[in-house]
C-alpha cells in the first residue's frame, strides 16, 4: 500500500474538502481518502502506486491548487503478536 500527502491551496471549509475528496475519488482507486482545510493537506491511501498527476489534474479542475506530493509505502498499524511480523 501507500500514502500520498498533498499539500492543496485554496481549502476553506469542509465543503472545500469535500470536493477535494470528490475529486480523489473519481481520479483513482483508493482504500481511504481524507482532507484538512486547515492543514491544507489531502491524504490518500491506496493498494497500487497511485497516478499523481491524474489526481493532481483531477484536483486541479475543482479550482484548488496542488503545492506538493509526497508518496511513501505504507503498512496498516494493528494488532501483532510478539516475535511475529
Amino acid at each position: 500500500m501507500y500514502k500520498t500527502i498533498m499539500k492543496i491551496d485554496g481549502m476553506m471549509c469542509g465543503m472545500c474538502e469535500a470536493h477535494v475528496n470528490d475529486a480523489v475519488r473519481s481520479a483513482c482507486p483508493f482504500r481511504s481518502v481524507s482532507s484538512s482545510h486547515k492543514k491544507g493537506v489531502t491524504e490518500i491511501v491506496t493498494e497500487e502506486q497511485p497516478d499523481t498527476d491524474a489526481i493532481k489534474a483531477a484536483i486541479e479542475k475543482t479550482g484548488y491548487a496542488v503545492k506538493d506530493v509526497e508518496v511513501a509505502p505504507y503498512e496498516k498499524k494493528g494488532f501483532r503478536l510478539f516475535g511475529r511480523k
